[in-house]
Formats: C-alpha cells, structure tokens, sequence
C-alpha cells in the first residue's frame, strides 16, 4: 500500500515539477527578449560593449505607459545598426524580429535582411523600421525623440 502511494507522490512532484519548468520557460521566452531602457537628459544610453558580439540586443523604452521596442546589432562591417523592433508593413502584428546569423528575420512573414544593410536607406516593405542613432565615445546613443517617433508601430 505504502508503495502506491509513494508512487502517486512521486507522479505528482513530477508533473507539478514539469509544469513549473514550463511556466517558466514560456516566461522567459516571452519577455526575457527584451531588456528595459530609460531615457537621461534626452537620450537612451547603450554601451557599445554590451553590443559588440555580433548578435541582435532587444531593448523596450517606456513611453508612459507605451512600450517602444527596438533592437541594436553590431553588424559585421563593423558598424552599429539600430531599428526597431517592428517594420513598415507588418508592424500591426506585433511579432518583431529575431536574429538568424547575420539577418535579422521578420517573425510574421520571414523575410530576411542582413544586419549590415539596416539603416536609413533601407526603408519601406518589411525592412526594420530605420532607428537613428549616434556613436560617442564608447556609447551608442538614441534619442529619446526618434523613440517616441517610432511609437506608431507598437
């Protein structure tokens, strides 16, 4: 009888266990994308360190209770790109990008664009919507302005 009922407990740590796990897992994929940012003396500072490893970092901007996201990415040529985390067509679905090498991949209808080609000329269809930003010093810089600018899409 005893062994039953050990057996029982044990299924049910198990299942609560893996349930827990998923919970968790959702969570973290979900949000854990996203790091918060806050704007000082009108501009969202980024360290160019924290962003130097070649992959995508996505960051959210509160805007009064506006969540603006966007991403940052040191792209192969060496250069800093910054967009949003949203394009010109299928921002409306609010699924962004995710990185895949060196492009970043539209998550709504998979098109792909290298890193190295974002930037103000690329613009229009599902390109990343276009983030300026400024290098000083060790600091990628945006300002909070272009932030809010970009509130349309999310």
């Amino acid at each position: 009888m005893e062994t039953r009922q050990t057996k029982r407990i044990i299924w049910t740590l198990l299942i609560v266990a893996a349930l827990v796990a998923a919970a968790i897992s959702a969570f973290a994929f979900s949000f854990g994308k996203f790091e918060k940012v806050k704007g000082s003396g009108g501009v969202v500072s980024i360290p160019q360190a924290k962003v130097a490893d070649g992959k995508a970092h996505f960051y959210r901007f509160d805007d009064n209770g506006k969540e603006i996201a966007f991403f940052v990415a040191k792209a192969s040529d060496g250069g800093y790109r910054t967009a949003f985390d949203s394009c010109d067509v299928c921002y409306r679905e609010k699924k962004g990008y995710q990185q895949k090498g060196g492009v970043m991949v539209c998550v709504n209808c998979n098109q792909r664009f290298a890193t190295d080609r974002i930037g103000p000329n690329a613009t229009g269809g599902c390109n990343p919507s276009y983030l300026p930003h400024q290098q000083r010093g060790n600091m990628i810089t945006i300002n909070v302005s272009d932030l809010k600018g970009g509130a349309r899409f999310f």
